[in-house]
């Protein structure tokens, strides 16, 4: 659930992605009690990742991180995508300067238990862009690296996460953002 002004929003979103073997995989984003300034955000992944999997969704989220933290998913500074296709692009400086800014406050590291993980994030300004963005990123590698079953934004528990797994025998890893 988002709440924009008051407004409640559930979302669902499902839609089949076939990896490069041609296994299909099907990727379900949904959300439940999302707080853009204090959420976690929870992958189910088919398989346990590989570690070349892990640095993938590291780099993907740290560059979505980074994106943020410049003011780069700004829906209210969306000069070019609203120009007419017929005209040459401008973008006018002023104007994009003048906007309410957004920025992407704050982000934990990336835990992983076995075939599931979570990040901690504060988005700080109730920006849809930004869940849009890093949506767009995860059907991608999902599709075509790493088969990942579920995204869920929001929630302080999941399925068969166990806060007191810590051990890396156990299966448990961190790794940084």
């Amino acid at each position: 659930m988002l709440i924009f002004g008051g407004l409640h929003v559930y979302v669902h979103i499902a839609f089949d992605v076939h990896d490069i073997l041609r296994k299909s995989y099907k990727c379900i984003f949904f959300m439940t009690r999302f707080d853009f300034s204090n959420s976690y955000i929870w992958f189910e992944f088919y398989n346990a990742p590989l570690e070349k999997d892990v640095s993938l969704i590291c780099d993907t989220i740290r560059s979505w991180h980074i994106v943020g933290r410049l003011g780069g998913c700004n829906s209210m500074n969306m000069q070019l995508s609203q120009c007419p296709l017929d005209q040459r692009p401008t973008y006018d400086a002023i104007r994009g300067a003048n906007v309410n800014p957004t920025s992407f406050y704050n982000i934990g590291d990336l835990e992983i238990q076995d075939n599931l993980a979570r990040i901690w994030v504060d988005i700080g300004t109730s920006e849809p862009l930004f869940l849009d963005i890093l949506i767009n990123a995860l059907t991608q590698i999902s599709s075509d690296y790493i088969g990942i079953k579920q995204v869920v934004f929001g929630g302080s528990e999941f399925e068969n996460w166990r806060e007191s797994l810590k051990s890396e025998d156990a299966g448990y890893s961190i790794h940084k953002i």
